[in-house]
């Protein structure tokens, strides 16, 4: 499989630290010093999960202007934080593209449904059943989040991003996705309670933020060098690590462990808060311009639930 583009939308609104201030106390700095975040993006009136994930996808078209969009034969899209269960984001993609009688796929595997999304994919280029397909990822965390709660409230931002994956490639030097590999860790520790969202309940709460710190670190680290072993890499064979955007912290002890440079470790958290499922995807979407060939960049997600994966892509 191939990756030919990849491109993100992010709502205008911009809430920093200092909102949390006035609002619950939280010093900024200590946020910061927390989560890595300085501050994130919001939805605007009239945008959710749906919305966002239509405007990824009209600036990956966009971006791409010589391809024709009719000739797309998948649409998968993933979310946690849906606008509507039944009118999915998948279906509101696919009727802004006005392509009928294709497959079109909503899931939700927690922050790693970007990575379960592209195996969806995976499956039906090896069944025959497509060619080329769109994966898109968007979360409105603010529609459910409720900024009050001093543990979880001011993580969360909104955004989303759109990857075009071809069966065969299009043009030169697309990225090739050399493996994806995926599991779910649902019998770790406090998988069932760490982090959830009932709607009819309390929306996204994250009480046990230390049990997802260890899982991530562990299973992000774990899924990451069994990539890197299968394929004869090292660590600073990577041109990008592009972590989940969870916690900066986690960020930098995967890396640590991995004995990966820093530098190479792709961050927007700071500028965006967490952003789910959408999050490594945004931040491939930010490096896009600069892969040149013999680059090589692993994507590593962990989702509540729990869930993980990571996806090498060679170019």
């Amino acid at each position: 499989m191939y990756l030919h583009h990849v491109a993100a939308y992010l709502p205008t609104a911009v809430v920093t630290n200092e909102y949390f201030t006035r609002l619950n106390g939280l010093a900024s700095d200590w946020i910061t010093e927390r989560t890595g975040i300085r501050e994130r993006r919001k939805a605007g009136p009239g945008e959710n999960a749906n919305t966002m994930a239509v405007a990824a996808t009209q600036a990956l078209l966009a971006e791409i202007p010589a391809f024709d969009a009719s000739s797309i034969d998948l649409i998968v899209v993933g979310t946690y934080t849906p606008h509507d269960t039944i009118y999915t984001a998948a279906h509101a993609v696919q009727r802004a593209l006005n392509i009928n009688d294709i497959p079109t796929v909503s899931i939700s595997s927690a922050c790693s449904s970007l990575l379960n999304a592209v195996e969806i994919v995976e499956g039906y280029f090896a069944m025959g059943k497509a060619r080329r397909a769109l994966v898109v990822v968007s979360e409105h965390n603010t529609a459910y989040n409720n900024e009050e709660d001093t543990i979880a409230g001011h993580l969360w931002g909104d955004g989303a991003a759109a990857l075009l994956i071809t069966k065969e490639p299009l043009g030169p030097q697309p990225l090739r996705i050399a493996e994806v590999i995926t599991g779910g860790a649902a019998p770790v520790g406090k998988a069932d309670e760490a982090v959830t969202l009932k709607p009819v309940e309390k929306g996204i709460v994250m009480p046990y933020g230390r049990d997802v710190f260890q899982q991530a670190c562990t299973y992000m680290t774990r899924v990451t060098q069994t990539l890197l072993d299968r394929h004869h890499l090292v660590a600073n064979d990577l041109t990008y690590l592009i972590p989940h955007q969870a916690n900066l912290r986690i960020s930098v002890n995967v890396t640590k462990q991995l004995g990966l440079d820093p530098e190479r470790a792709v961050n927007n958290i700071q500028r965006l808060g967490n952003t789910g499922c959408a999050g490594a995807a945004i931040g491939l979407a930010e490096v896009w311009d600069t892969l040149r060939p013999g680059n090589n960049v692993i994507v590593t997600v962990f989702g509540g639930g729990y869930s993980y994966g990571a996806m090498l892509l060679t170019k």
